[in-house]
């Protein structure tokens, strides 16, 4: 098979796509669709109940959201935000407390009272919406609805919106921090030849009239992008995985025609399960199903309804991003997307600014996965290979409250300096027991970069401070410069942030301690040093 070079890969934005703009200006809307304002952060999303019923040939949606929430704090006369995202109209707004006005003014739906709340008391606020969303033109990387045909020519629809936020076509609280605690209900109305698949569970379908509404359940929090509506002409076919927590419930909806394509690819699903839940813990989600669903895009890490489009062939869309060869063994967007179950969607950045936390960590769970699955040797080989794609272009730590995420670097740097981290602290058993703990003691929460950087630091023992800094606040890669006369190696670093504490294994077994001083040590033989490859540093020799 003719291999497409990673390099292209990446310039086309097949990978890595940028799912926020960069080098803007930002507004103030941008900080209200980004930041805690005082128009959001006085109440609690705890459900939303909603429904959803596409139109292909207008290519619009219309439906309703009852968004259930709690007071977290007394206020008085406050504003309530609810985004909307133009063109879409907020049809009918009511609420279980008295409106004194409402309006929809750009993306945003304002309701003004004249009561005061306190804290802990419970409301609802429900809006019937319709329109013709925003349409993708490059899903999942630009957002936006898909409205297309199979290759039967039957009508297909669905949307991704990680980037642009689920207000694109969803009244919601679109704000990454807030989840719903206790899930979603969401009902897809569809023609009577097509099928609508949601998240979770499906708990009812139902004649209505001339159309069929299909409805599903969540029970577990769910970030906002994930709530994603498929309609097609799909198949279901069913598993089950023996896991940590039981009996996990696999849940398998493609298109009719590549069913015996699906039940061959899919096979790769139990061993991934396997490997994930000996790394990071048992699934998060038993009580809502593993689910792979035919999308008509690439993939998208959607909660309990993984987004699948990858042709049912191994590597990502037929190639090996890490141009070893190693990735052409498993199935890209089955191995990458499943990973998010645990890193995005179990553990939700608070803001796009730390997404890092969902690329970086899901894409190790490639190189963990083929640890488990194939070997060490090929996992370090795939990761060395990833070494070689970052870009160094930005910081992949985004601005906050802007919703603005770092550079698409968050992918294979994020994951180089995880793999740089384990070499450190050069104990698999201890690096394991971190990645579960993380994953437990976080578990169905909203995170912070800082959070993450302190778990770490405290459960390894290890400050590593100053390696954060250096990945995720700098485009600078360390260099390790040294000589060698003998058995004397002398060495430092340069291009490397302020007192850079990463410790080095060479020839190994032996440690050293570069800093930006000059220093010399004593090898075991005068044999040329050899350097362990995995650590995402640069070596220089100097004469």
């Amino acid at each position: 098979m003719k291999k497409l070079s990673y390099t292209l890969l990446f310039a086309s934005g097949l990978v890595f796509g940028q799912l926020f703009e960069k080098g803007k200006t930002f507004t103030k809307q941008d900080t209200l669709k980004g930041s805690d304002t005082e128009f959001r952060n006085f109440w609690d999303v705890k459900k939303y109940e909603l429904s959803v019923e596409p139109d292909f040939a207008t290519k619009s949606i219309k439906g309703n959201n009852t968004i259930s929430f709690e007071i977290t704090k007394d206020v008085k006369n406050p504003i309530f935000q609810v985004d909307l995202q133009q063109p879409m109209k907020a049809d009918k707004v009511e609420a279980s407390f008295p409106i004194a006005d409402y309006k929809q003014d750009g993306d945003f739906i304002w309701l003004k009272t004249n009561k005061a709340f306190k804290k802990g008391e419970k409301y609802t606020i429900d809006v019937s919406y319709s329109g013709s969303p925003r349409i993708a033109k490059n899903a999942p990387w630009d957002g936006g609805w898909v409205f297309t045909k199979d290759e039967n020519g039957n009508p297909w629809m669905s949307v991704a919106d990680e980037g642009i936020g689920a207000s694109i076509w969803l009244p919601t609280k679109d704000i990454w921090s807030d989840e719903p605690e206790n899930g979603v209900i969401m009902k897809i109305i569809t023609p009577k030849d097509l099928v609508g698949v949601g998240n979770g569970r499906l708990i009812s379908k139902k004649a209505e009239g001339d159309k069929t509404a299909y409805t599903w359940e969540v029970k577990n929090p769910i970030n906002a992008y994930s709530i994603i509506p498929n309609i097609g002409k799909y198949v279901n076919f069913k598993d089950t995985f023996n896991g940590e927590k039981g009996k996990l419930d696999l849940d398998y909806w493609v298109m009719d025609y590549n069913i015996d394509k699906a039940k061959k690819q899919f096979q790769q699903v139990k061993p991934m399960l396997s490997a994930f839940e000996y790394w990071f813990g048992p699934y998060p989600f038993y009580e809502d199903s593993y689910k792979l669903v035919e999308s008509p895009y690439l993939g998208m890490e959607h909660q309990s309804n993984v987004a699948y489009g990858n042709g049912y062939a191994n590597g990502y869309l037929g190639n090996d991003l890490s141009g070893t060869g190693v990735g052409l063994n498993w199935d890209y967007i089955i191995i990458h997307e499943s990973g998010h179950e645990w890193f995005a969607n179990n553990i939700t950045a608070k803001d796009q600014a730390d997404m890092w936390i969902h690329e970086g960590f899901t894409m190790y769970s490639e190189v963990l996965f083929t640890e488990k699955f194939m070997n060490k040797k090929s996992a370090d080989l795939y990761m060395q290979g990833i070494h070689k794609t970052v870009s160094n272009d930005i910081p992949i730590i985004g601005k906050y409250g802007v919703r603005n995420e770092g550079s698409g670097d968050m992918y294979p740097k994020g994951a180089s300096m995880l793999h740089t981290i384990r070499q450190i602290l050069n104990d698999d058993d201890k690096f394991r027991q971190i990645l579960r703990g993380i994953n437990k003691d976080f578990y169905h929460q909203t995170v912070t970069t800082q959070q993450i950087e302190n778990y770490i630091s405290k459960k390894s023992g290890i400050d590593f401070s100053s390696v954060f800094n250096q990945y995720l606040r700098s485009v600078k890669v360390p260099v390790l410069e040294y000589s060698q006369n003998g058995e004397e190696l002398k060495f430092r670093y340069t291009n490397a942030v302020k007192n850079l504490k990463l410790p080095v294994r060479i020839d190994g077994e032996q440690t050293i301690n570069p800093t930006e001083e000059w220093q010399t040590v004593k090898l075991k033989s005068g044999s040329p040093v050899q350097f362990n490859k995995n650590y995402y540093i640069r070596y220089k020799k100097i004469q």
